[in-house]
């Protein structure tokens, strides 16, 4: 019964903002495709059903009322003009979006990562060799994400399914339970540092965090600005790599463990890689894979898309059968995903389309004349982080706020678009630490029972305030020194 008033919900909010005045200056077709939008992420924060499946009922909801929520009288109106081929062509309009295909490449990445057993195999490797000390095995953690993130565009498979179902044989070891007294041993900060560090991988690396390519997306359909994966590197690398060194000691001060060092640790990593055997050839060939996907990433603007690198690996690894094509077709989560951004870059982008964006951006923006370019971006991003408190989905976070947010920052005339969301966008990543619910592999550390509530939203909160002012700190003046 529930869930039924869930999925009510959604049709509810659409009909009942679609019923209040239309505001002045504003179009009756941008009003009512509005209220389908917010009947779309009222959808997407209560989850009454799967997200791309929210999102394709909103742009079939779109395209069959088009007539009144997505063309205008003056289109409709012209001669030659097919509204519901028209219709039709913006509702699938998000397939042919760039950033959404490098999701679904970045996708086949952490497929093979998983098949393979390469991700497990660097994990393994860095415990082994660093797990003597507690500290020095938070690096570990730490590093074992950092290996993983460029090509794991999900943090929920890569943090939580590679690295925390290896790290949570660690804590048994030195006898130490989830939701017991024992837990502080070792168990919490390890748990701890996992979570962190994946929420800074999330921010470093674009293709790490499917939200980063998402809002990539959004941006480009409102403002024309296209972010490359070296430009977003070349951005958050200072604060970034910062951050990954500070959360291991940071951790380590702030939810110390009872155990400083010992052997239990390395020698469990040991047995475990002798019982993988050798590297195999499919773990070679997914390592060169990477490695030149990487390059391509970085120095391949000019000549190939980002979009175009993913496809071309995913075909050299289906040559040479490193992943075969039924794991292609079984990878629900990619295909899940795909009509899932696909239908939400239709959707935020015709928030622009139909003047909406313009509209909302020239009314904010009046209230926040005399406020300078800086200030402005500075409290513009601080909102966008701390409005995820109220959101459980970076995703929903990112189609809800940012056509809001970037509106009222285009209709500030002395803002450099350019610049402030190189300094908006990447914080998705980083504000899925504030909360037990910011992003998704913390519910699964949550879970697990070595993280109780109460010291996550303690931690959380620390770490969350800390995680922006390092951000904004660094990257301001980074930002100003690259366009000199």
């Amino acid at each position: 019964m529930k869930n039924h008033i869930k999925i009510l919900m959604p049709f509810l909010a659409a009909l009942i903002i679609s019923l209040l005045p239309i505001p002045t200056g504003l179009a009756p077709h941008a009003w009512y495709f509005f209220a389908i939008f917010c009947g779309c992420i009222i959808g997407l924060i209560f989850e009454p059903l799967p997200g791309s499946v929210i999102g394709l009922i909103s742009v079939v909801a779109t395209a069959m009322l088009a007539q009144f929520a997505l063309f205008s009288p003056e289109q409709l109106a012209a001669p030659k003009f097919n509204w519901p081929d028209k219709a039709l062509a913006w509702a699938v309009s998000g397939f042919s979006n760039t950033t959404v295909w490098l999701i679904f490449g970045a996708f086949m990445f952490a497929m093979g990562y998983s098949k393979t057993g390469l991700g497990r195999r660097i994990a393994l490797w860095l415990v082994k060799a660093l797990g003597k000390r507690t500290l020095t095995l938070g690096y570990a953690i730490m590093l074992s994400d950092v290996l993983l993130a460029p090509f794991t565009p999900s943090n929920t498979a890569r943090s939580g399914g590679i690295i925390f179902p290896i790290i949570s044989n660690l804590p048994p070891l030195y006898d130490s339970k989830p939701n017991d007294p024992s837990m502080k041993r070792i168990g919490t900060y390890l748990m701890w540092v996992a979570i962190a560090a994946t929420c800074v991988t999330s921010t470093l690396f674009m293709t790490a965090l499917a939200t980063n390519t998402l809002s990539i997306g959004l941006v480009e359909g409102i403002t024309g600005i296209r972010l490359s994966w070296g430009e977003w590197f070349s951005v958050t690398a200072p604060a970034g790599i910062l951050l990954l060194l500070l959360v291991p000691l940071l951790s380590y001060w702030l939810c110390p463990p009872e155990i400083k060092k010992g052997n239990s640790i390395p020698n469990w990593a040991a047995a475990e890689l002798q019982a993988m055997g050798k590297i195999s050839r499919n773990e070679i060939l997914l390592l060169i894979a990477v490695f030149c996907a990487l390059l391509l990433w970085i120095v391949g603007g000019s000549f190939i898309s980002t979009a175009m690198v993913g496809l071309l690996v995913l075909a050299v690894l289906l040559i040479l059968d490193v992943i075969k094509w039924n794991d292609v077709l079984s990878n629900t989560t990619a295909w899940s995903t795909l009509v899932w951004y696909a239908t939400l870059m239709a959707m935020a982008n015709a928030l622009k389309s139909v003047g909406f964006v313009g509209w909302f951006g020239g009314i904010m923006s009046s209230h926040m004349q005399d406020v300078s370019p800086t200030i402005a971006m500075v409290l513009l991003t601080c909102v966008y982080y701390f409005l995820h408190y109220l959101f459980a989905s970076s995703s929903a976070h990112a189609t809800a706020l940012l056509p809001v947010i970037l509106a009222v920052a285009a209709g500030m005339p002395d803002i450099d678009m350019h610049q402030f969301v190189l300094l908006l966008l990447p914080v998705a990543g980083l504000m899925g630490i504030i909360t037990p619910y910011g992003t998704g592999p913390s519910p699964v550390y949550f879970g697990g029972g070595y993280l109780p509530s109460a010291l996550w939203w303690k931690l959380g909160a620390a770490f969350g305030i800390l995680f922006l002012a390092v951000w904004l700190l660094v990257t301001l003046p980074w930002l100003a020194f690259l366009q000199s």
